[in-house]
């Protein structure tokens, strides 16, 4: 097999190739330990020019971990389900709009440690995946912002319809039609909600601002705040949602942990921070991208033409 580091400066991702055709699965199955070492190495590896381009492939190619896959119950993106697998689409945001830097599911109570991407279709031009290292967006953060998202933590607020209305339903973004389930969920993971009259579900979460990587040991940036705030909306979009329902009825939102607001001068420096630390590479079908979620945060660029990316989390 052939190894060559994408950005040799940053140190990731790691593209393998093989040097004859050869089933992804298959060679996932084998070299789980290699892909461990390799991904505590580098953070991403990059898995090019295998036997694959389908939901089936990459579902097989996942389960060659033997890790559990994970739902994405309680998640904010956009996104459809592909299988009873745990296998989703990377997203459903409108194709015209860039998606920030984020690790997935940080302002959850428990997130993912390996997010496995799989390119299907590949856009006709734009649509990568940019990811960058979430030590370094913290390092690059102004020091004065870093310490205002540290010291007070942040709230994440959704309000989520009951089948019609603005933003997601709890029905999609919990899997299930049982209330109880949900209250089970929301429950388990220290969430704060209320049910109104009409049947919406409104959350409330106090997360931190950054974590330390359970294996590095060092701090790293590790929240959303940038994109569940109505700036995150993309430009003039996030006003107009302001003026038409007000902050109180967006469909998600973020303060700062004791409810003062967040400044949107703060949140551009992070965004800023995020697309500095990237590297990108365009998408080829059958390609599998396998990124550590803690140590390396991950994005969208805007795209056109088709474009089918898988996901899956353990």
């Amino acid at each position: 097999m052939k190894t060559t580091l994408l950005d040799a400066d940053r140190g990731f991702p790691l593209r393998v190739e093989p040097d004859t055709p050869t089933d992804l699965a298959e060679f996932v199955a084998g070299h789980r330990a290699w892909l461990g070492d390799r991904l505590a190495e580098h953070g991403a590896v990059l898995l090019r020019g295998f036997d694959a381009a389908s939901p089936e492939v990459f579902a097989a190619a996942v389960a060659a971990t033997e890790s559990r896959l994970l739902n994405y119950v309680h998640g904010n993106s956009p996104r459809e389900k592909v299988s009873g697998a745990n296998v989703y689409t990377s997203t459903e945001y409108p194709a015209e709009l860039d998606i920030s830097l984020h690790n997935e599911l940080s302002y959850a109570g428990r997130w993912p440690s390996l997010l496995f991407f799989h390119c299907v279709v590949a856009p006709e031009s734009g649509g990568q995946t940019p990811i960058a290292d979430s030590r370094e967006i913290l390092r690059r953060i102004p020091a004065e912002v870093r310490r205002r998202f540290t010291d007070k933590g942040l709230l994440y607020q959704q309000r989520l319809h009951s089948g019609s209305g603005l933003g997601r339903s709890w029905q999609s973004t919990y899997e299930t039609e049982d209330r109880a389930v949900v209250e089970d969920h929301l429950r388990a993971f220290e969430v704060d909600f209320s049910w109104t009259a009409r049947g919406a579900l409104h959350t409330r979460q106090v997360r931190p601002a950054t974590v330390v990587h359970p294996e590095l040991g060092q701090e790293v940036w590790f929240n959303q705040a940038d994109q569940w705030h109505w700036s995150g909306a993309g430009p003039g979009l996030g006003e107009e949602l302001l003026s038409l329902v007000g902050e109180d009825e967006l469909p998600s939102s973020c303060h700062y942990g004791d409810g003062s607001a967040l400044q949107v001068e703060d949140l551009d420096d992070i965004r800023r921070a995020g697309w500095e630390s990237a590297v990108s590479f365009d998408w080829v079908p059958g390609d599998l991208l396998i990124l550590d979620n803690v140590r390396l945060a991950h994005s969208r660029t805007a795209y056109k033409g088709s474009r089918r990316i898988l996901l899956a989390m353990t």
